[in-house]
């Protein structure tokens, strides 16, 4: 077996591989919980057509509530990675200094995070005479928060993960928990199907409203359209809403790969990287074998990785079904709902998008017959409900 353990983390830090597997699992529920919305039957907008003139308008009719426990669950996983900093140089302070640090001294170990460099020669200012002796000026812990600190992007310091990471805390521990809302992350006229929704242009973060107008054609014409309905969520004090998913999952993995390493180390970021999560509810008898059999696969890529598979499964059983001598609908989706998410993304990935080019059309035609086929031999053997069903 390769050697995966984590030898870069010292055992006073363990505990902040837990700290980031309790993140993870917080935006996993935040995740079950936004699945179960966009994918819910009606879906998460509804539209209707008003004539404009020579125009028919699709008109925002209903934008399905939000539950409030995302917003509070979103709250949490970021307390939670903030902890995680936290604690990381609090832990580095005791080991450095002792751990009898008296209270003055305690209450000025905090993680920064300054926008520019006048705020942190600030914050390094304040810990010059009653600080622990591990902060102060020309520190090697020093010289690792100054790494991490948000001015050094110069482009634009308050995209910066950190920056970020404690504008939405700060919000939720003293205002409102997180604001979420409805926007469209992407939109495509079906006769113009892009091979992904990576290739479409970024929409505006807008949140979807009722009465929006989202297209508008001429009368008489119908152009069937595809929506991909998202969370945004607001990023305090701006007019910013970022997919709330992208978001989490941004700061978190800086978190996890850049700055609790470099806080422990002071140097790049070592392999192996600590795990998204592993089994924490649970003892260990040996915790370091315990976080080497983690895993890397974030929640938010699960939570993308589902929904894309979700809408795969659609469009494959609604191909295959139109084939000669395809099973029912219903005993193809039964078919597909058995694989697993890898499994079908697999399979459409081995389609191609075409401009009526006969080749790859006559391609796409034989990789279809083929899942027809597999359908077919799936319910053979038993396995799918009688033809009636669905």
């Amino acid at each position: 077996m390769k050697d995966v353990m984590h030898h870069w983390l010292p055992d006073r830090h363990l505990g902040v591989a837990a700290t980031l597997s309790h993140a993870d699992e917080l935006i996993g529920q935040v995740a079950d919980l936004l699945f179960d919305y966009q994918t819910q039957p009606g879906g998460v907008v509804g539209l209707m057509e008003v004539p404009a003139g020579p125009f028919s308008r699709s008109v925002v009719e209903r934008v399905a509530p939000i539950s409030r426990k995302v917003p509070l669950l979103v709250a949490d996983a970021l307390v939670a990675l903030r902890a995680a900093l936290e604690h990381t140089l609090f832990a580095e302070v005791e080991f450095l200094d002792g751990s009898s640090l008296d209270e003055t001294a305690a209450r000025l170990v905090d993680m920064p995070a300054s926008d520019t460099y006048e705020k942190f020669q600030e914050w390094k200012n304040k810990r010059a005479k009653k600080g622990p002796p591990s902060l102060r000026v020309g520190s090697e812990l020093m010289r690792r928060i100054d790494g991490l600190q948000p001015f050094h992007r110069r482009s634009d310091p308050h995209m910066h993960p950190l920056a970020r990471l404690v504008l939405h805390t700060n919000h939720a521990k003293h205002r409102t928990p997180a604001l979420t809302a409805v926007r469209i992350a992407a939109m495509y006229r079906d006769d113009q199907r892009p091979q992904s929704i990576r290739d479409l242009a970024p929409r505006s973060e807008e949140p979807l409203r009722v009465g929006d107008v989202i297209a508008q054609i001429p009368i008489g014409t119908q152009v069937p359209m595809t929506l991909f309905p998202t969370v945004g969520i607001n990023r305090p004090g701006t007019d910013r809403w970022p997919v709330l998913m992208q978001e989490l999952d941004e700061i978190s993995h800086w978190v996890r790969t850049q700055a609790v390493p470099r806080l422990v180390t002071g140097m790049e970021p070592p392999e192996p990287a600590l795990p998204t999560h592993y089994e924490i509810a649970v003892g260990h008898e040996n915790e370091r074998r315990a976080i080497a059999a983690g895993s890397t696969t974030s929640a938010a890529e699960r939570h993308k990785q589902r929904l894309e598979a979700a809408s795969v499964r659609a469009d494959l059983a609604d191909m295959i079904s139109r084939m000669n001598g395809s099973p029912s609908v219903g005993q193809i989706t039964a078919w597909l709902v058995q694989l697993t998410d890898e499994e079908v993304l697999d399979q459409v990935a081995r389609l191609k998008a075409t401009v009526h080019d006969p080749d790859v059309m006559l391609r796409n035609f034989e990789v279809i017959k083929g899942l027809r086929d597999e359908a077919l031999e799936f319910r053979r053997d038993g396995n799918l409900p009688p033809s009636g069903a669905g």
